[in-house]
């Protein structure tokens, strides 16, 4: 592929949306993409105002995905799009990637990767025929101090895992508010746009898959309880799982959003045979190792590290006492993703190095979602992962 930026189109993250701007800074942050087309809102309008305060031409503004497939697909190769965003609610994610992998393009796509378990398998099987890479924002997995972690399991330093406790408070539907004009909780709460369950679809699946991405270990089994603690809610906004991983290791998953006073407080401990690793999201820079026999260190993220794993320096930017938090952190799916689409070009190796969240990721994620709804539902009987 010539020596250029890449082209993104996107679907969704019009005026008002909170998540394309994220996608959009993200994207732009280590210079190798460029956004030059995009199908941004149902509602043409709303799709043409957004490209303008983006300065894209009003040509490139479409009015729906299908036509922006169709008519990028048929421009020439140095000027069509080179893969697309997708960054709508849950219900709307499914038809515009089977759409892009249908015309050949990469996708990279919020979590769930769709709305039913058969639709991510049907979407595997599109990635699988074109050859094409496939990322999903499981945002957390970008952070350099998780990718620490992830490097010292892996290697044995902290021995074989014994135990995975991961947590993920919200406070924010403390009080029924997607009964007035709170957009996010108005889509987040309704089953026929969020899907079959809530703080865990939402949330909890986040921790899911930090809990996966850290240890190496996938869950096989969960036994859930999902909970909905604000009255007339229509789905969960309460969960509480027990794990059973790879190994037989056991593990324990609470995602809340109706903890009062918290933001976004996901953490995980893993517990080896010599030592645990423990991270933060609210302090996303620093990882605390606790040894057995051993004091306490706390080792902190920074370009200058030289004791970092090269995973982790990796996907560092400033040196250390220079925050580096979310955006940086998907700032890294994008750019990997960005290698990825470049290695496929080339037809040579991606680097395992920058990695990114896959569609096998995906297919995993939804099929843990139904394992925890079934769960829960046949009142908190151990239930497999199926898929």
């Amino acid at each position: 592929m010539e020596d250029r930026k890449l082209r993104m189109g996107m679907v969704g993250g019009g005026k008002g949306a909170f998540i394309g701007s994220i996608h959009r800074m993200a994207a732009n942050l280590d210079g190798q993409i460029e956004l030059v087309c995009g199908a941004f809102s149902s509602h043409h309008e709303n799709s043409i105002m957004t490209g303008k305060e983006l300065f894209i031409p009003a040509s490139r503004c479409y009015a729906t995905y299908q036509e922006m497939m169709v008519k990028e697909a048929a421009l020439d190769l140095g000027e069509r799009m080179d893969f697309v965003a997708i960054v709508t609610p849950n219900h709307l994610h499914f038809s515009p990637a089977k759409a892009a992998l249908e015309h050949g393009f990469p996708v990279i796509i919020d979590k769930p990767v769709s709305f039913t378990t058969q639709e991510a398998l049907m979407l595997k099987t599109l990635v699988t025929d074109k050859k094409v890479p496939f990322a999903l924002t499981y945002t957390y997995s970008g952070y350099p101090m998780v990718k620490q972690a992830r490097g010292m399991i892996g290697k044995g330093t902290l021995g074989q895992v014994k135990k995975i406790v991961v947590e993920y408070p919200q406070g924010w539907l403390t009080n029924k508010i997607e009964d007035g004009q709170q957009k996010q909780a108005s889509w987040r709460t309704d089953p026929e746009r969020s899907g079959k369950s809530g703080s865990f679809g939402d949330i909890g699946t986040h921790a899911a898959h930090l809990a996966e991405y850290v240890s190496g270990l996938k869950i096989e089994k969960v036994l859930a309880q999902l909970s909905k603690v604000v009255p007339g809610r229509l789905l969960d906004d309460d969960a509480n799982i027990l794990l059973l991983l790879e190994g037989g290791v056991p593990g324990v998953l609470m995602a809340s959003q109706i903890s009062a006073g918290e933001e976004n407080g996901l953490n995980i401990k893993v517990y080896g045979e010599k030592g645990s690793v423990e991270w933060r999201h609210e302090d996303n820079n620093s990882l605390v190792v606790k040894w057995l026999d051993k004091p306490v260190q706390t080792l902190r993220a920074g370009s200058d590290k030289a004791y970092l794993l090269p995973e982790t320096l990796a996907h560092l930017r400033t040196p250390a006492g220079h925050p580096e938090g979310y955006l940086e952190a998907f700032a890294n799916i994008y750019r990997n993703f960005a290698a990825a689409i470049k290695a496929n070009r080339a037809a040579t190796t991606h680097d395992e190095l920058w990695d990114y969240p896959t569609i096998d990721d995906g297919v995993h994620g939804m099929a843990l979602i139904d394992a925890v709804v079934s769960a829960s539902e046949k009142g908190n009987v151990w239930t497999e992962i199926e898929y």
